[in-house]
């Protein structure tokens, strides 16, 4: 990964972190009983419980998904080069690239399956 992709990765993550605990609003923030609220009409306009269960679990999917793309990329164009420098070696490098592209799906499966079951 190259040293522009990364910083961008990084500041896209704390970005994502800020965003996510912008919307909280604070626990001591109540109004006294009898007087109406400074947004009466906006029932819910913080971040949730359920939603930041759903939003951790959105960004989970993306994050695996990203993950699992990226892999198996590398994967593909690493086999492809290796066979262009070694034709005669391109069954045991398309085995080896199968198992291992399975196993990368494998583990992204597992790992849609847990952000769905922590979603719920």
């Amino acid at each position: 990964m190259s040293k522009r992709a990364s910083k961008i990765a990084l500041m896209l993550m704390v970005g994502g972190f800020v965003l996510m605990f912008a919307a909280l609003p604070p626990a001591h923030a109540q109004t006294p009983q009898g007087t109406p609220a400074a947004g009466a009409g906006e029932h819910g306009a913080g971040l949730t419980t359920d939603g930041a269960r759903k939003l951790g679990a959105a960004l989970g999917v993306g994050l695996t998904t990203i993950g699992a793309g990226i892999g198996i990329g590398r994967i593909g164009g690493s086999a492809t080069e290796s066979i262009a420098r070694q034709p005669e070696s391109a069954g045991p490098i398309n085995n080896a690239m199968i198992i291992t592209a399975a196993l990368i799906e494998g583990v992204a499966l597992f790992a849609l399956v847990i952000d769905y079951l922590v979603s719920s």
